[in-house]
């Protein structure tokens, strides 16, 4: 999208219906419907090698595109979500709803997230403010095996993820996105916003199942 947004006009009048060049650009990645038309500055002749470079890089990288399709719902997600550099999965932020629950470093929790009917296993590796940090180590092939610990934390509200966006366009800070985790069972899109983004790591709060 970025090789769009340096050919365009930068001016971000809004002329063309969206609110600057670059969700300009998005749309013409994303839009069949949409061409450099709406943009009335493309038309001048001082714009024309660039609306040309445009036109030729456009159909190049939708033909490029990898679609990131969930396989329970079928929905097509932005990116998909793979862990931060040197970790085992992306990490998920939870909040018990029982707070009776000793948490300790290292433990592995076994939880089911507020909206999800799979039951997860994650080790812990952060705990502030209330919140726990793990990173998935089950699930369920898991069951059974007798040197294998863990306490039960019952039903948990996932409150963020943080990974890394392995496919997919990387999601401006306060964009509220579709992606898909990578360890995620059921392989199902998650919607959430944007709230820190640093090249391709991301962390996105607001976590929910359901897409709109």
């Amino acid at each position: 999208m970025d090789d769009i947004v340096r050919r365009l006009p930068g001016y971000n009048c809004g002329e063309c219906g969206f609110k600057n060049c670059r969700e300009f650009a998005l749309a013409l990645l994303q839009n069949s419907d949409k061409d450099l038309s709406l943009c009335p500055f493309m038309s001048q002749e001082r714009y024309q090698d660039a609306k040309k470079q445009i036109e030729e890089l456009l159909p190049t990288i939708k033909s490029n595109a990898e679609e990131i399709r969930g396989v329970i719902d079928g929905l097509v997600a932005d990116f998909a979500l793979a862990p931060l550099q040197g970790e085992s999965s992306c990490r998920e932020e939870l909040h018990p709803f029982d707070g009776s629950v000793k948490v300790e470093m290292g433990d592995v929790l076994r939880y089911r997230p507020w909206g999800c009917p799979i039951t997860h296993f994650g080790r812990v590796i952060k705990i502030e403010g209330g919140l726990v940090t793990v990173h998935m180590v089950g699930p369920c092939h898991l069951l059974g095996d007798e040197s294998f610990t863990y306490k039960e934390a019952g039903l948990c509200l996932v409150v963020a993820f943080e990974g890394t966006v392995s496919k997919g366009r990387i999601c401006e800070v306060g964009e509220t996105v579709k992606f898909l985790p990578d360890h995620c069972m059921m392989q199902k899109v998650h919607s959430g916003v944007i709230v820190h983004s640093e090249g391709k790591m991301v962390r996105i709060e607001g976590i929910d199942l359901k897409v709109w």
